[in-house]
């Protein structure tokens, strides 16, 4: 039995099947945003809720039966236990004070796409293994955004109270600009000052904007190459003792089903 449970949670069809139980999760989540249709048809709705919950139980249990006695090899997992924690979140009661929590905790369904899907959970693991870099981009970004925030203050804030009338504002402002919102209206008037105010925001808009986003690029494209070279690593070790045991038992088990179909081939070729 447990043999089976690993072999129907590692299928490529139950991972299909999750998948979509997961995308009509989501159509039950965004039906419900609707008056109208909680009204009429409230009651399916809370039923294929329920059909939901109950199927990620299953899938939950059924994984936690396929690795048993070893349960860390499930709860080691960072996504097993984000998937196991959503489980929790979404059996709260939705009647009474937890029912704004328990609607929320629904949403956090639709999350399981991440761990459902190789390729999303690939890049979410990039995103994280690039937060120390980012740091140090941000911190840049932070030193550029406060010189030009000041430098702005001082040159154009009497003409253009309303953009950068102290350091708050004007970093607003910047941020209003690094965006590329509409700052041709900011850069237009403070030309009526001095037209020679479009250097300040030329230069700020590439420093900003381009040369910071496409570092934040660079580094994501980075680790992203360095994920995939660790995961086709992963997939290249050598198998375990305990996966060697495991092959070992099947092909005894193949071989023993050999001999008895042979066995019985022979009975029947003497009768």
């Amino acid at each position: 039995m447990q043999e089976l449970a690993r072999r129907v949670v590692s299928a490529r069809a139950f991972e299909y099947f999750i998948i979509a139980v997961i995308l009509f999760s989501a159509v039950l989540i965004g039906l419900e945003t609707s008056e109208e249709l909680s009204a009429t048809y409230g009651g399916l709705i809370q039923w294929g809720n329920r059909i939901v919950l109950s199927i990620f139980i299953g899938e939950a249990m059924l994984k936690i039966f396929a690795v048993a006695p070893r349960l860390r090899l499930y709860f080691g997992s960072g996504w097993n236990l984000f998937d196991f924690s959503i489980i929790l979140l979404a059996m709260l009661p939705s009647t009474g004070e937890m029912a704004m929590l328990a609607r929320l905790a629904r949403l956090l369904r639709v999350l399981r796409l991440i761990t459902a899907i190789p390729e999303l959970r690939l890049i979410v693991e990039t995103l994280i293994r690039s937060i120390p870099s980012m740091g140090n981009i941000m911190l840049l970004m932070g030193v550029i955004f406060y010189i030009y925030a000041v430098a702005g203050q001082q040159l154009f804030h009497e003409h253009d109270p309303e953009h950068w009338r102290d350091l708050g504002i004007s970093l607003l402002t910047l941020f209003r600009i690094v965006t590329l919102e509409s700052w041709t209206s900011v850069m237009y008037t403070a030309m009526e000052m001095n037209p020679y105010s479009w250097i300040y925001f030329v230069s700020f808009v590439i420093m900003g904007t381009f040369v910071i986003i496409n570092l934040f690029i660079a580094v994501v494209i980075n680790n992203l190459e360095e994920a995939k070279q660790e995961r086709l690593a992963s997939m290249r070790q050598p198998p375990s003792k305990d996966d060697l045991l495991r092959e070992l038992e099947q092909t005894q088990a193949a071989l023993e089903r050999l001999r008895g179909e042979l066995s019985r081939s022979q009975e029947e070729e003497r009768k």
